[in-house]
């Protein structure tokens, strides 16, 4: 036993082996943590009093630690926290596991197991680019699922399963990204994903075919890159022989920016959308991170905390008071916050002390207008498994944010910018 802050948390042994590349396994890093960062109180402190807590849950976070993709995986917990806080005030008291998927497939289904077998939690917090690899399991075994729909499509068919992104199927077109491109003067669009990562590949598939549609001339795609690497300056070649100049990296952070730097070394003109490595990310994009992303733009499935909204300030709050955070959020402080608030929303629904897994469930599938705290600006989605796949995030929409000096500045009527949905599919690599 080890204490943590006011309340005592036990670290339970820690055990990896993990090796170069993905045939490496990792085995699971479980550490019991207090239900809240706000001293450990029966009731957490409100504006106007204290809020008597009316539930207590235990939740597995499986999330990557350590490996290539630990870029966000390290600050998981952060988001976790905020969350974890904030529900208290509501009056959910949830205590939490992390496991550690290693960056690897065995790993996520590892710590899967783990989490169920000797943890026994209640539902699974899933934040990982190897979920997909203990998808099955979960689904299987009937665990509540809340996380982000980033690594595959399996969160669009599974009933168990719900994503704080929204349902969107990455093979599916839509008009945002081509808007988007048209909109920074792009004329002709280069993408990169990972070969092992549906979610990579086919976002940026789809990517091309929206730019395509925007009138852009799609100069170079590749959807074969092995995941974690960071030998960039084939691929930044290519891309500078095809003339591209709107650049689209379906990547892990530290990948993206390895692809921004080799694209720089050519002196290739050119302007890169990011779905990584906004806010406090930035910084562990490697040395020199900030002065390669100098200039680019980052895309965003919820209003950035520049726009000083109420949702923003509640958020950054939380985050700033349970997790310790101050300053720039990063995108897992997102992801952990609006995972445990869906778990607190299905909980509200099912208005029981304590719901089945299975009644959980049933709940969840009827909430049709999640608004995450307020964070998707108004914007919607269900939660439901009719219409999955047919919008991506809160009605196609994204907030891009450019960084100049030290600051993301929030693009103008890019705050949202929102597509539609097209006929378009691509498939396969």
């Amino acid at each position: 036993m080890r204490p943590g802050g006011a309340q005592s948390a036990a670290r339970v042994s820690r055990a990896r082996a993990v090796a170069a590349g993905l045939t490496s396994a990792a085995l699971m890093l479980g550490t019991a943590c207090s239900g809240s960062s706000s001293g450990g109180n029966a009731a957490a402190s409100t504006g106007s009093g204290t809020t008597p807590v009316r539930q207590t849950i235990t939740v597995g976070v499986l999330t990557d630690l350590t490996g290539p993709a630990a870029v966000l995986g390290r600050t998981t917990e952060e988001g976790i926290k905020a969350g974890v806080g904030f529900a208290r005030q509501q009056g959910y008291d949830i205590k939490y596991y992390l496991a550690d998927t290693g960056s690897t497939p065995s790993g996520a289904l590892t710590g899967a197991r783990a989490l169920v077998q000797q943890h026994r939690v209640f539902a699974v917090v899933l934040l990982s680019q190897l979920g997909f690899a203990a998808s099955t399991y979960l689904t299987q075994q009937g665990i509540p699922v809340v996380g982000a729909n980033g690594d595959g499509p399996e969160w669009l068919h599974s009933r168990n399963m719900f994503s704080i992104l929204g349902f969107g199927d990455y093979a599916r077109v839509i008009t945002t990204h081509g808007h988007i491109f048209e909109a920074l003067g792009g004329k002709v669009f280069g993408g990169i994903g990972y070969g092992i990562e549906p979610s990579s590949y086919e976002v940026v598939k789809s990517a091309a075919e929206s730019a395509r549609m925007a009138g852009l001339r799609v100069g170079y795609v590749n959807t074969h890159l092995p995941f974690g690497t960071t030998d960039l300056g084939p691929v930044a070649i290519a891309m500078k022989n095809a003339g591209v100049d709107v650049v689209y990296p379906g990547l892990a952070q530290a990948t993206s920016f390895a692809l921004i730097k080799a694209l720089q070394q050519q002196g290739v003109k050119f302007k890169a959308v990011l779905p990584a490595g906004y806010g406090g990310d930035l910084t562990g994009g490697g040395p020199g991170a900030s002065q390669v992303a100098q200039g680019q733009y980052f895309q965003l499935g919820f209003e950035p905390v520049e726009l000083n909204t109420p949702a923003t300030r509640r958020f950054a709050d939380a985050v700033a008071r349970y997790a310790g955070r101050r300053g720039e959020p990063t995108l897992s402080d997102y992801l952990g916050y609006l995972s445990i608030d869906g778990i607190v929303t299905g909980l509200k629904a099912s208005g029981q002390d304590q719901p089945s897994r299975a009644a959980f469930i049933d709940k969840m599938l009827t909430i049709r207008n999640y608004n995450g705290q307020g964070l998707y600006g108004g914007h919607t989605f269900s939660f439901a498994l009719q219409g999955r796949g047919s919008v991506v995030g809160a009605d196609n929409c994204s907030w891009i944010v450019r960084y100049v000096g030290t600051t993301f500045v929030p693009v103008p009527k890019m705050q949202p910018i929102c597509g539609t949905t097209t006929g378009e599919t691509v498939s396969g690599q």
